[in-house]
């Protein structure tokens, strides 16, 4: 364990510490402060009954519970974590700072505690799936690697089984992102589009919450930016340490590309490595050679070409990303569940390169939908909406430019389950039905997952 690491478990000894959240990402933290003395509260919106047995076994363990409503009201911690989907800017949190509380984050301690190197990513898209990569390839040269931060398991439990010869690579949100005093070794953002402005108080602040992960590096640190991005590669003015970029666009003179060819460079100080052709990535879409030219600038220094080919070749994606779910009668079907924001399901769209058959709406994070609305008329041959924004996308996609009733009939469903019976009754042999809502799911679900979920087992229900 080291030394900062073993003062912080000692220092938290009896001292009355809030947790804000009792998801899974947040019990094994609780279960550490207990086992190192501390006296926890747990906070949560949800109801006794919602949480079941699971408010049962904290309570067991001498943890007090604040539950519904006004969970957050009166925070008394000494220490308050806040869970990672939280705004730092709350009205509790800032009253709590006010009267001496301490606010951190799991992530923010561990970063603090962590002897190993880091890599953390960021971006409004593709950086699950990058991060993935990131830590496939470091695992298949051989190393000890550590993921976490949105994906996971929580960090600070173990951090006192990370050594400094290990490497940790964690997802970044905008909130975790915001209060962050310390940045990682390599610092990525893969891009940055309007995302979260429901929470967040317009998107100067959103974008500001992505720069933090680079804002506290010096010298020694590195950042990895998109140069078809621009909000992402105007940070390269905020970078103290070496910058590389990517591009599938154009070549880049310190950095990961690919050519017209569909060939993959690394080109560094003048000179030209060639890694791979693009074809060798298993995983469809433009998108994701985006996801492996971001990888490769981040562990460049540390994994060969090899351990770079093997991984594409042999990598199937993650769940809920452009996920086959099941072919039926010559109709393919595509659990897209992740993509929560119009760029990411345009990004799907193309992915798949032909007219398709799309499910999308979901939970209003007030995003325009207006280039959502052209792609729609340009890839999708039958729109089914559901969800709270399914007035906002419509209206979009009628607004188009090119848009034909005629070519691109639009639906409306009551439910998934309703969705996915009109897009089977709608389906003909060579179609394609994907589930790529745009949106947020907390409308109709807890998180993208559950929605994922549910739309596949009724896929298989079919």
């Amino acid at each position: 364990m080291s030394i900062r690491a073993k003062r912080f478990f000692d220092d938290i000894e009896n001292r009355k510490v809030t947790v804000c959240g009792i998801g899974i990402s947040n019990r094994p933290l609780i279960d550490k402060l207990i086992e190192h003395g501390a006296i926890v509260t747990a906070c949560d919106k949800r109801e006794r009954g919602e949480l079941g047995d699971v408010a049962d076994a904290l309570e067991a363990k001498g943890v007090k519970l604040h539950l519904g409503k006004g969970y957050l009201d009166d925070l008394d911690g000494e220490i308050i974590f806040r869970t990672p989907g939280m705004n730092y800017n709350l009205p509790q949190l800032i009253s709590a700072r006010e009267n001496g509380s301490i606010i951190t984050s799991e992530m923010e301690v561990f970063f603090a505690m962590c002897s190993s190197r880091i890599i953390g990513l960021t971006g409004s898209d593709g950086k699950t799936t990058t991060t993935v990569i990131t830590s496939k390839m470091l695992e298949t040269q051989g190393y000890k690697v550590w993921v976490g931060g949105n994906i996971g398991t929580p960090l600070l439990p173990h951090v006192q089984n990370i050594s400094p010869q290990d490497f940790t690579v964690v997802e970044l949100s905008s909130f975790q992102l915001m209060s962050m005093r310390q940045s990682p070794n390599v610092a990525v953002v893969t891009n940055v589009a309007p995302n979260h402005l429901d929470m967040h108080r317009d998107m100067d602040e959103y974008v500001d919450a992505k720069r933090n992960i680079l804002a506290h590096q010096d010298g020694f640190g590195m950042a990895v930016l998109n140069e078809d991005n621009d909000i992402s590669i105007g940070f390269k003015e905020s970078c103290r340490g070496l910058v590389r970029t990517f591009s599938r666009r154009h070549k880049v003179e310190n950095g990961a590309y690919c050519d017209e060819h569909g060939d993959i460079y690394f080109s560094e100080y003048g000179k030209r490595t060639y890694i791979m052709n693009a074809m060798a990535i298993r995983i469809p879409g433009a998108h994701n050679i985006e996801n492996y030219l971001t990888a490769i600038c981040a562990v460049w220094d540390y994994v060969d070409i090899g351990t770079i080919i093997k991984v594409a070749r042999e990598f199937g994606g993650v769940e809920h990303r452009i996920e086959l779910v099941r072919e039926l009668d010559g109709v393919k079907y595509y659990n897209d569940s992740i993509a929560s924001s119009p760029s990411r399901t345009i990004a799907g769209l193309e992915a798949l390169k032909r007219r398709v058959i799309l499910i999308a709406g979901g939970y209003d994070k007030h995003i325009p939908f207006d280039t959502l609305g052209q792609a729609v008329a340009d890839h999708v041959k039958a729109l089914i909406l559901i969800g709270l924004t399914a007035d906002k996308i419509e209206a979009a996609v009628r607004r188009a430019d090119g848009f034909d009733e005629e070519k691109t009939i639009i639906i409306r469903a009551g439910s998934m389950a309703d969705a996915v019976k009109k897009a089977h009754d709608l389906a003909q042999s060579g179609d394609i039905v994907t589930m790529s809502p745009a949106c947020a799911s907390f409308d109709m679900y807890n998180n993208f997952e559950e929605r994922g979920r549910d739309f596949k087992e009724l896929v298989m229900e079919l």
